[in-house]
């Protein structure tokens, strides 16, 4: 593999470089050695780490930092993020960054198949070795397709500013600063890490992460608890703060009756709340015996009578596909409460009985038939009289 060679979009990095290097220094990717050589010039530089998958280039900067006598630069053979070890102020990267070219392999120049799949695997875990204060100088070409790039930085919770771009014949090169947001660094601070997204929701945007519950416990424990967790947050320009306050003052109160993600964490961008791990409803039915969904269906119908005695409405219970994760073992969770509100007239048990009703194809598959005009006519009786008796007959015609 050759050592790939100093080039406009270094000299580019380079000129930023003597700008902002600082304190403990990454050059992640550093090929001939420009970045990591310019920074160590800087005074306010105390520690530099270099780092290449290339061993050709590995060897190279190490025989400059031997003869240069460069005590504080150290150079380290890694794929990425693999030989790397503590946090720093400055973070350098120069990836390759060109959409793979068929038959040909050269990992300092190709950025995977697309061009952005290394910029991908570098963010997956830069924020856990970069301090709060800290930044990243990232460079990359239009040819990397620039809205992922950013949509890349945005989806780990890093914030960017535009220091330079470069027109050249057949690209433009763009030199990025990127730093983490305030809510990245205060999830940090709450003990949530190895955060990455998740899905896109209606009014924000969900994250998964890994928390460590002891910072949440006042009393010394002397061993880690980490565990999985779900993060949304507002997206900009929307409702999703007012929505998010709503869900998380439900939450709290549905999860006194074990109901829903147990709520973990309120913010004011954000809520935190247990992962739910499984699949959703209709999916988990696909293999189950008669005996499994039945009891599956009951224990929904128990937790929406639930609902409707708090006077609290969902909302979706009429289309809850999404809404229920049947859990490995076999428990079911209703998620997203954000739409839920207070009303005198709930109708949970009503919407999901008619759910089931529209499931009546699916169910029959199983060897249950619905009895639809039954269970609607009963739903007519509990709309008049929503109390335990009227609605215990909705489990006895479930079998």
């Amino acid at each position: 593999m050759e050592i790939y060679q100093p080039a406009e979009d270094s000299y580019l990095l380079q000129k930023w470089v003597r700008r902002y290097a600082f304190g403990r220094v990454l050059d992640m990717g550093t090929g001939s050695g420009i970045q990591a050589l310019t920074a160590v010039e800087n005074p306010n530089v105390k520690e530099i780490i270099a780092v290449d998958i290339n061993e050709h280039a590995v060897r190279h900067v190490e025989e400059q930092v031997t003869r240069q006598k460069l005590r504080k630069m150290k150079v380290l053979q890694g794929d990425l993020w693999e030989p790397v070890h503590g946090s720093f102020h400055t973070i350098i990267f120069n990836p390759p960054y060109l959409p793979q070219d068929k038959d040909i392999e050269d990992k300092s120049l190709y950025g995977g198949k697309k061009g952005w799949e290394v910029i991908a695997a570098f963010f997956s875990r830069a924020a856990e070795h970069l301090f709060h204060d800290g930044a990243m100088l990232l460079l990359f070409s239009s040819l990397t397709h620039k809205e992922k790039v950013e949509e890349i930085i945005f989806h780990h919770l890093f914030e960017f500013q535009e220091l330079e771009r470069q027109k050249l014949a057949f690209e433009e090169l763009y030199v990025y600063l990127v730093t983490k947001s305030g809510l990245l660094r205060e999830l940090q601070n709450k003990g949530i890490h190895d955060m990455h997204y998740l899905a896109h929701g209606h009014r924000g945007e969900v994250f998964k992460g890994m928390m460590d519950l002891t910072q949440m416990v006042k009393k010394y424990i002397p061993k880690r608890t980490l565990v999985p967790v779900a993060i949304k947050v507002e997206r900009k320009g929307s409702v999703a703060q007012q929505r998010l306050e709503n869900e998380a003052k439900w939450l709290a109160q549905v999860n006194q009756k074990s109901i829903g993600p147990k709520l973990l964490l309120a913010g004011e961008r954000y809520i935190v709340m247990e992962f739910v791990e499984g699949k959703i409803i209709e999916e988990w039915m696909n293999d189950k015996k008669c005996s499994e969904v039945l009891k599956i269906l009951r224990s929904v119908l128990e937790q929406c009578f639930v609902l409707d005695q708090l006077h609290f409405a969902k909302e979706e219970m009429h289309h809850p596909h999404k809404h229920i994760i049947i859990t490995p073992l076999g428990e079911p969770v209703m998620i997203d409460f954000e739409r839920g509100h207070e009303s005198q007239n709930p109708q949970n048990v009503t919407q999901f009985v008619e759910y089931i009703c529209r499931l009546r194809k699916e169910l029959a598959a199983h060897g249950f038939i619905v009895p639809v005009d039954m269970l609607r006519e009963l739903a007519k009786r509990y709309k008049e009289q929503p109390g335990k008796e009227t609605f215990m007959v909705f489990l006895r015609a479930l079998g």
